[in-house]
């Protein structure tokens, strides 16, 4: 870790690598998330295009919590059914330099109980 680099320098960094391995097709887009302090977002990215299929986040007005654990379980629902909508069953997913743990973890894990594969 350079000196200076704050935690989002690091983050990022760490989300270019995943990004060089990780890609989203037509037949298997990507599940990316980010996470703010207040509000945790997910889209269903298809990379070869560059188009948002699905999204949904803890800021909408039906949303009942903010970015705590029980908002990214509602997300992580909420994305899952979107994007079945569409058609859309297996993702590849994109934890966006985020360690697997916590608001992360509870959004993953609720996409998956909706019927997404990944």
């Amino acid at each position: 870790m350079a000196r200076g680099d704050s935690k989002a320098d690091i983050r990022r960094r760490i989300h270019k690598r995943i990004r060089k391995t990780l890609a989203g097709t037509p037949e298997r887009p990507r599940l990316a998330v980010f996470r703010s302090i207040k509000h945790i977002y997910a889209q269903v990215i298809d990379d070869t295009k560059g188009h948002t299929m699905a999204a949904a986040s803890s800021s909408e007005k039906d949303s009942k919590n903010g970015g705590n654990v029980a908002g990214a379980k509602e997300v992580g629902k909420l994305v899952a059914e979107r994007a079945k909508d569409k058609g859309i069953r297996a993702v590849v997913f994109d934890r966006g330099g985020y360690q697997y743990h916590g608001r992360v973890k509870a959004l993953a894990e609720a996409a998956r109980e909706a019927g997404l594969e990944f």
